[in-house]
């Protein structure tokens, strides 16, 4: 796809971080890849961040992404799991950067209204959509679907953002 702009969505984790990559190509969205970089546990912190990143980085070197659209955390009791899930998000933000691409990020909220129409969708029903407007797609894993949802919600803004700059 000459003209077509490659979006990578990511739903960051410190143990499972979902990344799926896309393709964009004026209304036409196509799927590329899909994945998840798991750290362990037994590992240290700085290790399993060191890993993400690395993984990450290679995945953007892979794909050559445009842009990156990051899920926001959203942790309504764990302070813990809020924090390593910062962690997590810091690492993509930072690969991002290093990489030159242009940066989103979407409340879960906004991706499930994005992707199923409804803003407390459940993980079942957001897969279900992604394998709907990906048909190739495949995707069997949670993160995965919700790093593509991710990049089907930017795909969807970048795409509306072109046609009213047309407009105007």
């Amino acid at each position: 796809m000459p003209g077509a702009i490659r979006i990578l969505g990511l739903d960051p984790g410190l143990a499972r971080m979902g990344w799926g990559v896309l393709a964009l190509e004026g209304t036409r969205l196509s799927h590329i890849a899909h994945g998840v970089i798991a750290t362990r546990t037994a590992a240290g912190l700085g290790m399993r961040l060191m890993a993400l990143h690395s993984e990450l980085s290679a995945v953007i070197a892979l794909h050559r992404p445009a842009a990156i659209a990051v899920e926001l955390a959203f942790v309504a009791k764990d302070p813990s799991a809020a924090l390593k899930i910062g962690h997590a998000r810091a690492v993509a933000l930072l690969a991002a950067a290093q990489a030159g691409l242009e940066i989103a990020e979407y409340s879960p909220n906004h991706i499930k209204k994005s992707v199923v129409g409804a803003g407390h969708a459940g993980k079942e029903q957001v897969q279900f959509m992604v394998k709907r407007l990906l048909p190739a797609c495949g995707v069997t894993q949670a993160d995965a679907a919700d790093a593509l949802a991710a990049a089907i919600t930017h795909a969807h803004l970048a795409g509306t953002r072109a046609r009213m700059g047309v407009a105007s």
